[in-house]
């Protein structure tokens, strides 16, 4: 039925309307129009099945994607080394707060810590201190601050680190959770927003670990800094006794010369 529809819609405007039977009318351009409106609901029928397979596929995958293999993750989990509590004996009971500091981080524990538990600079006497010439004052100043500023960095590295270490519980119960998360079979825990706010933990995690590190090598640096003034120091207060030997050297000997000279005068006069 269908070819002879076709046939006569081919035969073009040609074609009249035929009257059959039964009062039935065949019209050629009513049938073209008919034929095409089939034609097209075949396409769009068959666009909509294809559609729909895609639909399901994607489906499939993202649901697939979303759910974790049961247990395949939990053979990359692995035991890292955790902070402990620092502890040492206390003999003399002058380590108490040093221990103390480097647990908690206390600034007021490090201070008194670290003066109790090492050798205090005994101030320089006043007495002394002015029979001294002006270069040799300012050697001294030199080597007080020194001794100063190494106690004061040391105090702060100490705080440094006892708030490190101090925040490491807390730190590693946070990594727990998020690695118990990360290998979690609980598909409310393996979304795409679940993994990408995990993701995003991780991140700040890890920034806040490189900061602990930026402080730690912000300490050594200032260290080291110490430790070159200190050397600085000693070629310096070489140098100026060098340049002070030279500038004194004649007028030192002349009072050597003149003081021997007067000794053995002094002997020849006695032996007559």
């Amino acid at each position: 039925m269908r070819r002879a529809l076709l046939l006569v819609c081919l035969l073009g405007p040609a074609a009249q309307a035929q009257l059959f039977g039964s009062g039935i009318v065949f019209d050629p351009t009513q049938s073209g129009h008919a034929l095409a409106q089939i034609r097209e609901a075949e396409h769009l029928y068959t666009t909509a099945n294809e559609t729909r397979d895609q639909i399901i596929q994607t489906y499939n995958l993202a649901r697939q994607m979303a759910q974790m293999p049961k247990n395949f993750y939990r053979r990359y989990a692995a035991d890292f080394s955790h902070w402990t509590t620092l502890s040492a004996p206390n003999n003399y009971g002058n380590t108490a707060d040093w221990i103390s500091a480097a647990n908690t981080g206390s600034p007021q524990l490090a201070l008194t810590g670290y003066r109790q538990a090492g050798i205090q600079v005994t101030p320089f006497p006043g007495s002394a201190w002015e029979a001294l010439d002006a270069r040799s004052q300012d050697a001294v100043k030199a080597q007080y601050a020194t001794a100063d500023l190494t106690d004061g960095l040391s105090a702060s590295s100490l705080v440094t680190l006892g708030q490190i270490r101090s925040r490491s519980q807390a730190l590693a119960q946070q990594i727990g959770n998020l690695e118990s998360d990360s290998y979690s079979t609980d598909p409310n825990q393996q979304t795409e927003m679940a993994v990408l706010g995990k993701i995003n933990a991780a991140s700040v995690m890890q920034l806040r670990s490189q900061q602990d590190t930026n402080q730690i090598l912000s300490e050594s640096a200032l260290e080291q800094i110490l430790a070159t003034k200190t050397k600085a120091d000693q070629q310096k207060r070489a140098l100026n006794q060098a340049i002070f030997f030279h500038e004194n050297f004649r007028d030192s000997i002349t009072k050597v010369t003149t003081g021997m000279t007067q000794s053995m005068q002094s002997i020849s006069f006695a032996g007559h």
